[in-house]
C-alpha cells in the first residue's frame, strides 16, 4: 500500500489543478522557500482529515483556499485528492485504488468522498485506522512538529506510540463505553430514587388494593343484583304501562264511542225537534184545506150541472109546447120570483163575507206573528251543558289528586330539609376532621421522606460498605494467594539452597533471593542472569562461608555457598541492549558488591534469542539475557526460565499488602456491620412511620370518602328537594288552576242548563203555536170554500136567471121567429145536454178524487197528529238517553283522567328508574331487563342478598375506588422500573466488564509497543549517537493504562540527561529517534516529513539518511527538503516554484538508479 497520486486545486498557492504522481521508495520535494513545497504535505494532512488549523499552518480553516493575488482572482473553494494504491489489500475495502477527496467551500461547507461517493470523516477515519494511519497522523511529520515531541508532555508522547499501536481505537471504545457508563449513572440515581418513591406508595396501595378488591366483588354482585332488581322493577313498571296504556286506549275509544254517540243522539234529537217542527210547519193543513175548498167547489158546481140539465129540461119541454106564448109568459112571472130569491140570497152573503174576511184577516196576522217570532227556527242543542259537567267532574277528580299529591310532595320536601340540614352538619363536623387529619398528614409524610431518605442513604451505604468489603477482601485474597506464591517459591528456593540445613550457623543471610529487590517486569531477566546463584546462601562473610561448608561437608550434603567479601571486582555491561542492573537493588548494603559481581556484565536484549545470540557472539564477556527469561554467556545458551520471579523483597511487600488489605477487609467488615445496622433501624423507623402514615392515610381516606359521601347525600337531597318544590310549586298552581276552572264551570253550567231547558220550551211552544194556527187555518179555509162554493152557486143561477129571463122576454117578443129556431134550439139543447151531461160526468169523477183525497188528508192528519205524539215521545226517550249517556261519558272522563295520572306517575317512575340506573349503575334499561339473578343460596332472595351485601359494605367502611388501578399502574412501574435497574446495573457491570477488557487490551498493547519501541529508541539512538544512551522511561510504570512517556537522552561525552539542554541538531536526532523507533515498531506503508532534517550538520544527515535507507524498502517516504545530499537519497524529485503573482507550479524528475 502506498500513495499513488496527490491532486490539489485550490488548495493554498496551488490555484491551478496540480497532479503529483508518487512511486514507492523515496520522493523528496524541493523548492526555494515561499515556493509552497510544504503546502503539499499540509495538502495530504489535510485530504486525510485534519481538523484542526494549526495543522495545516493556519489561523482558521478556509485559509486552506486559494487568497488570489495581483494577478489572480481568489477561488471559491479547495479540493485535495489523495489516491492510494491498494493492491495488497491493507486497507478493508474491495478497490485496488482508494482516492479519498475533500472539498472545502468559502461558505464553510466541507464535503468528503471516497471513490467519488460522499462519506464522512469517521468512514475515512476508521478504512484508515487499521493501516497505521491514525487520526493523530503520527505518519505526517511537519515543520516543528520535531521539537514539539521533545517539549509535548509524556501522555502526548504516549499518544504517539498509541496511535502507531492502534491502540486510540481501544481508547474511543473505552470512552464511548464510558460515556455510556457516565450515562447510566444518571439513570441509575434517576432509577433508585424513582423506586424508593414508588415503594413508598407501594406499601398503602397495596393493602387498599385488596380491600378494593374485595370491595369490588361486593360491589360487582350488589351491582349485578341491583340491575337485576331494577330491570325487574323497570320490566314491571313497563308492563303497567302497557296495561295502562290499553286501559287508556279502550276508554279513550270508550269515550270516543260515547261522543260519537252523543252526537248521533244530538243529530237525533236536532232531526226529531225538526221533523217535530217540521209537523207543524208543512202543507198538509194548507193542503187539506185547499181540498176542503175544491170538495165544495166540486158539490157547488155539480149543483149548478144538475140546475142546468133541469133548466135544459124545460127548455126541452118549452120548445115542445104548442102553447109556446102562455108558458113563456108563465115562465117569466116564475124566473123573475126566482130572480128575487137569488138576490135577496146573494145579498145575505154580504155579512157572511165581511166575517170570513175578519176571520182571514186575523188569521194572516196571527201566521205572520208566528213566523216573526220562529222565523229563524228553533237552534239545535249545543250539548255544551253535558261537557261542561263531564269537565267538571274530571276536574274535580284530578283536582282531588293534585292536592293529595301535593300534600305528599310538600312532607317529602320538608324531611328533604331536614335531611339536607343534618348533611350540612356532618360535612362541617367531616371537613374539620379532614383538615386535621391532613395537619397530620404533613409531619408523617415529612417524616417518611427523612426516614426514606435515611434508608436510601444507609442502603447506598450498605452497598459502598459492601463493594469496598468485596473489594478489601477480594484484595486481601489476591495478596494472600501472592504471599503464598511467594512464601512456596522462596521456601522452594531456601530448600534447594540448604538454608534450613544451615540455619544454625552464624552469619547466614539466606539466598540471593531473600537479599534483592527488582523493578517489575525484570524478574525472569535477574533469574536468568543470577544463573545457578539463585541455589546458593549467601553468608556474611569468608569465616560464615568456611563454617557453611564445613557443616555440609560433615553431613555429606551438596550445597553452594556465596559469601560477603569474596566476590571478584565488578565488569562492565557492554554498549548493547539495557544493563540488568540498574533493575536490581540489595536490601542490604554490604550485598551490593555481590550483585555488581553477579550482575555487573548482563544486558536484557530486545526481541528474540536470535538478537541475543548475536549479543553474545559480539560480547562474549557478557551475560545477556531476554526478559522472557533467555540466557547466553560463556557458561552456555539457555532458553526459558523456570523462576517465579519471588525475591525476599516480594515477599514482605506482599504481606504488607496482605496485612494492610486484611486491615482494610476488617475495616469494611466494621463499616459494613455499621451500614447495616444503620440500614436496620432506617428500615425500623421507616416501617412504623409507614405503619402510622398507613393508618393516617386510611383514616383520611374513610374521612374523605364519607365526606364526598355526604356531600353528594346533601347535593341530592338538595336537588330532590328542588325538584319536589318546583313540583310543589307546579302542582299548586295546577290546583289553583283547576279550582278557578271548576268555579268557573260551575258557573257557567246553570245558565247552559238554562239554555237547554228554554230551547225545549221554546219548542213545545212553537209547535203548539203551529197546531192551533193550522186548525184556525183549517176551520177558515172550510168557510171560505163552503162561502165561495154558495156565492158561486148564487151568483150564476143569478146569472142564470136573468139570461133565461130576458130569453123568455126576448121570446115572448119574436114569438114568431121562436118556432123557427124552435128546432134549431131543440138541436142546440141537445148538443148542451150532452156536453152537461160529459160535464157532470167530469165533475162527479172529480169530485170523488178530491173526496178520496180529502179522506186521505184526513187520515194523514190523523197519523200526523198520532205521530207528532210519538216523535214527542221519542225526543223524550232521546233526551232520557243522552242524559245516561252524558253521564256515562262523565264517568269514563273521570276514569280517562285518572288513568292517564296514573300513566304520567308511571313514566315519572320509569324515567326515575332509568336515569337512576344509568346514574348509579352504568347500565341500559334494556340490558337490566334482559339481565340475569345471579346465583344465590338455596332459599334466598335477591332483595335480601342485596341487603347483605349493603350491610358488608358498611362494615367494610371507606375504600379508595382507584386504589387497585393505581396498585396495578405502580405495580407494573414497580417491576418496570426494577427490571430497567437490574438492566442498568447488568449493563453498568458488562460495560464494566467492557472497559477493563479494553484496559487490559490497552495495557496488553501498549506494554508490547512500549517495550520494542523503547528497544528501538536505545539501538536508534546509539546509532545516530554513537557512544551513547539514550532510553524511554514510564512514568508510572504501575499504572500502564496512563502513564506517560520521558525520553532520557546522553550523547556521548556529554554528563547531561535533560533534553533542554541538547543543541539544536541533537534535540532534532532525538526526536527522529523516537519517531523512527516508533515506525520500527509499529510500521505504516508511508511517512510524509517536512524539512526535518533541516537543523543537522552532515554527519548527522548521513546518520539520518542511513535511517532513510533502512525504511525505504519497507515504506513509501515523502520528504520536502532543502538539502541536497537528501535531494541524492530520492528515488523520484518534485521540484515546486512559483512565479510572481502566480501560483506553484510542480515539475517532476525521476532519478535514475
Amino acid at each position: 500500500m502506498y500513495l499513488k497520486r496527490l491532486t490539489m486545486k485550490g488548495f493554498k498557492s496551488f490555484a491551478d489543478t496540480t497532479a503529483l504522481d508518487l512511486e514507492p521508495g523515496v520522493t523528496v520535494v524541493v523548492g526555494p522557500n515561499g515556493s509552497g513545497k510544504s503546502n503539499v504535505v499540509d495538502a495530504i494532512g489535510w485530504v486525510l482529515g485534519a481538523q484542526a488549523p494549526s495543522a495545516v499552518r493556519s489561523q482558521k480553516m478556509d485559509d486552506v483556499i486559494f487568497a488570489g493575488t495581483t494577478k489572480r482572482a481568489a477561488l471559491g473553494r479547495a479540493e485535495v485528492s489523495l489516491t492510494i494504491d491498494n493492491a495488497s489489500g491493507m486497507l478493508p475495502i474491495e478497490f485496488n485504488e482508494v482516492t479519498i477527496t475533500r472539498t472545502l467551500f468559502r461558505s464553510g461547507d466541507s464535503e468528503y468522498a471516497l471513490n467519488g461517493v460522499p462519506c464522512r470523516l469517521l468512514d475515512i477515519q476508521d478504512l484508515l485506522s487499521d493501516s497505521g494511519v491514525g487520526r493523530q497522523q503520527h505518519v505526517i511529520i511537519s515543520q516543528g512538529q520535531i521539537d514539539a515531541v521533545l517539549n509535548a508532555r509524556p501522555e502526548e508522547r504516549r499518544a504517539i506510540i498509541e496511535e502507531a499501536a492502534g491502540i486510540l481505537k481501544y481508547r474511543r471504545r473505552k470512552e464511548k463505553s464510558e460515556r455510556r457508563l457516565m450515562s447510566t449513572e444518571g439513570n441509575l440515581t434517576r432509577l433508585q430514587d424513582l423506586l424508593r418513591e414508588v415503594r413508598r406508595q407501594l406499601r398503602p396501595l397495596e393493602r387498599q388494593a385488596d380491600a378494593a378488591r374485595r370491595h369490588a366483588g361486593v360491589v360487582s354482585e350488589l351491582t349485578a343484583l341491583r340491575i337485576f332488581i331494577a330491570g325487574r322493577e323497570l320490566a314491571g313498571l313497563r308492563t303497567r304501562l302497557e296495561n295502562g296504556m290499553r286501559g287508556r286506549a279502550e276508554l279513550s275509544s270508550e269515550e270516543e264511542r260515547l261522543r260519537r254517540s252523543l252526537a248521533e243522539l244530538d243529530a237525533q234529537i236536532m232531526s226529531v225537534e225538526a221533523e217535530l217542527t217540521a209537523m207543524g210547519g208543512d202543507d198538509l193543513g194548507d193542503g187539506l184545506a185547499s181540498y176542503e175548498s175544491l170538495f165544495q167547489q166540486a158539490r157547488g158546481l155539480s149543483a149548478v150541472l144538475t140546475e142546468r140539465r133541469r133548466g135544459l129540461d124545460r127548455l126541452r119541454g118549452a120548445s115542445i109546447d104548442q102553447g109556446v106564448v102562455a108558458s113563456l109568459e108563465a115562465e117569466a112571472a116564475r124566473l123573475a120570483t126566482e130572480l128575487s130569491e137569488v138576490e135577496s140570497e146573494a145579498e145575505g152573503f154580504a155579512p157572511l163575507v165581511a166575517e170570513l174576511a175578519d176571520a182571514e184577516q186575523l188569521l194572516a196576522a196571527e201566521r205572520l206573528a208566528f213566523e216573526e217570532q220562529w222565523s229563524t227556527g228553533i237552534p239545535a242543542p249545543t250539548g255544551a251543558a253535558a261537557e261542561v259537567r263531564g269537565e267538571l267532574a274530571a276536574l274535580r277528580t284530578a283536582s282531588g289528586r293534585a292536592r293529595e299529591e301535593r300534600d305528599r310532595i310538600a312532607t317529602r320536601a320538608t324531611a328533604l330539609a331536614e335531611k339536607a340540614a343534618q348533611l350540612l352538619t356532618e360535612t362541617e363536623s367531616l371537613r374539620t376532621q379532614l383538615i386535621e387529619l391532613e395537619s397530620a398528614e404533613l409531619p408523617l409524610v415529612e417524616s417518611m421522606e427523612a426516614a426514606e431518605s435515611r434508608r436510601s442513604k444507609a442502603e447506598s451505604a450498605v452497598e459502598a460498605a459492601e463493594s469496598v468489603h468485596r473489594s478489601a477482601e477480594s484484595e486481601q485474597h489476591a495478596w494472600r494467594a501472592r504471599v503464598e506464591a511467594l512464601a512456596l517459591a522462596l521456601d522452594e528456593a531456601r530448600s534447594r539452597a540448604g538454608t534450613e540445613r544451615l540455619a544454625g550457623i552464624d552469619g547466614v543471610l539466606g539466598t540471593v533471593l531473600d537479599l534483592v529487590e527488582i523493578d517489575a517486569g525484570w524478574e525472569s531477566a535477574f533469574e536468568a542472569a543470577v544463573g545457578e546463584a539463585l541455589a546458593a546462601v549467601v553468608v556474611d562473610g569468608v569465616a560464615s562461608g568456611r563454617r557453611a561448608l564445613e557443616a555440609l561437608s560433615a553431613e555429606s550434603l551438596s550445597g553452594a555457598v556465596l559469601a560477603l567479601g569474596a566476590e571478584r571486582s565488578a565488569r562492565t555491561a557492554p554498549p548493547i541492549g539495557a544493563p540488568l542492573r540498574g533493575h536490581v537493588r540489595a536490601r542490604r548494603p554490604d550485598v551490593e558488591p555481590l550483585l555488581d559481581a553477579l550482575l555487573g556484565s548482563a544486558v536484557v536484549i530486545d526481541g528474540g534469542w536470535v538478537q541475543a545470540v548475536d549479543a553474545s557472539l559480539a560480547y562474549p564477556d557478557a551475560i545477556v539475557v531476554t526478559n522472557s527469561g533467555d540466557r547466553f554467556g560463556v557458561s552456555g545458551w539457555r532458553v526459558g526460565s523456570s523462576g517465579a520471579g519471588a525475591t525476599g523483597a516480594a515477599l514482605d511487600d506482599a504481606t504488607r499488602r496482605a496485612e494492610e488489605a486484611e486491615v482494610r477487609a476488617s475495616d469494611a467488615a466494621v463499616v459494613l456491620e455499621a451500614a447495616r445496622k444503620e440500614l436496620s433501624e432506617a428500615a425500623a423507623v421507616e416501617a412504623a412511620l409507614a405503619r402510622d402514615l398507613d393508618v393516617n392515610d386510611s383514616r383520611l381516606t374513610a374521612a374523605g370518602d364519607r365526606l364526598q359521601r355526604a356531600e353528594t347525600d346533601r347535593r341530592d337531597a338538595a336537588t330532590e328537594a328542588e325538584a319536589l318544590n318546583d313540583h310543589l310549586v307546579e302542582l299548586t298552581e295546577r290546583v289553583t288552576r283547576e279550582d278557578a276552572r271548576i268555579a268557573e264551570l260551575e258557573g257557567m253550567l246553570p245558565e247552559l242548563e238554562a239554555a237547554d231547558n228554554e230551547l225545549a220550551a221554546s219548542a213545545r211552544r212553537m209547535a203548539e203555536s203551529r197546531s192551533r194556527l193550522e186548525e184556525q187555518a183549517a176551520e177558515v179555509g172550510s168557510r171560505r170554500s163552503d162561502l165561495e162554493v154558495r156565492s158561486v152557486a148564487v151568483v150564476e143561477r143569478r146569472q142564470f136567471l136573468t139570461g133565461r129571463l130576458s130569453e123568455v122576454e126576448t121570446r115572448l117578443d119574436g114569438a114568431a121567429a121562436e118556432r123557427e129556431a124552435a128546432e134549431a134550439r131543440r138541436l142546440e139543447l141537445d148538443r148542451t145536454q150532452t156536453a152537461l151531461d160529459r160535464l157532470s160526468a167530469l165533475v162527479q169523477n172529480r169530485s170523488s178524487l178530491i173526496e178520496g183525497r180529502l179522506s186521505d188528508f184526513r187520515e194523514r192528519r190523523r197519523q200526523q197528529s198520532e205521530a207528532a205524539r210519538g216523535v214527542a215521545g221519542r225526543l223524550d226517550g232521546l233526551r232520557r238517553q243522552r242524559s245516561e249517556q252524558e253521564r256515562g261519558l262523565g264517568e269514563v272522563r273521570e276514569r280517562l283522567q285518572r288513568a292517564e295520572i296514573d300513566h304520567a306517575e308511571i313514566e315519572m317512575r320509569i324515567e326515575a328508574a332509568v336515569e337512576a340506573l344509568r346514574r348509579d349503575l352504568d347500565c341500559e334499561p334494556d340490558v337490566a331487563i334482559a339481565s340475569e339473578c345471579p346465583e344465590l343460596a338455596e332459599g334466598a332472595t335477591a332483595a335480601g342478598r342485596a341487603r347483605e351485601l349493603e350491610r358488608d359494605l358498611r362494615l367494610m367502611g371507606p375504600i379508595n375506588p382507584l386504589a387497585l388501578e393505581e396498585f396495578d399502574a405502580l405495580q407494573e412501574r414497580h417491576t418496570f422500573l426494577e427490571q430497567q435497574l437490574e438492566d442498568v446495573k447488568e449493563s453498568r457491570r458488562e460495560l464494566a466488564k467492557v472497559i477493563r477488557a479494553i484496559d487490559g487490551e490497552i495495557v496488553s498493547v501498549f506494554a508490547a509497543a512500549f517495550a520494542d519501541v523503547a528497544a528501538n529508541f536505545e539501538s536508534l539512538f546509539q546509532t545516530l549517537f554513537p557512544g551513547g544512551q539514550g532510553r524511554l522511561k514510564l512514568t508510572e510504570p504501575d499504572n500502564l493504562l496512563l502513564t506517560g512517556i520521558e525520553v532520557e537522552a546522553k550523547p556521548s561525552g556529554k554528563n547531561v540527561r535533560k533534553l533542554s539542554l541538547l543543541s539544536g541538531g541533537e534535540r532534532s536526532l532525538t526526536a527522529l529517534a523516537y519517531l523512527f523507533a516508533v515506525f520500527r515498531s509499529r510500521p505504516s506503508p508511508f511517512y510524509v516529513m517536512d524539512e526535518v532534517e533541516a537543523a543537522l550538520d552532515d554527519m548527522n544527515l548521513s546518520r539520518f539518511l542511513g535511517l532513510v535507507a533502512e525504511f525505504r524498502n519497507d515504506a513509501q517516504l515523502v520528504i520536502v527538503s532543502h538539502q541536497k545530499r537528501t535531494m541524492e537519497a530520492a528515488d523520484c524529485l518534485y521540484g515546486v516554484s512559483m512565479q510572481s503573482g502566480g501560483s506553484s507550479k510542480v515539475v517532476s524528475e525521476k532519478v535514475s538508479s
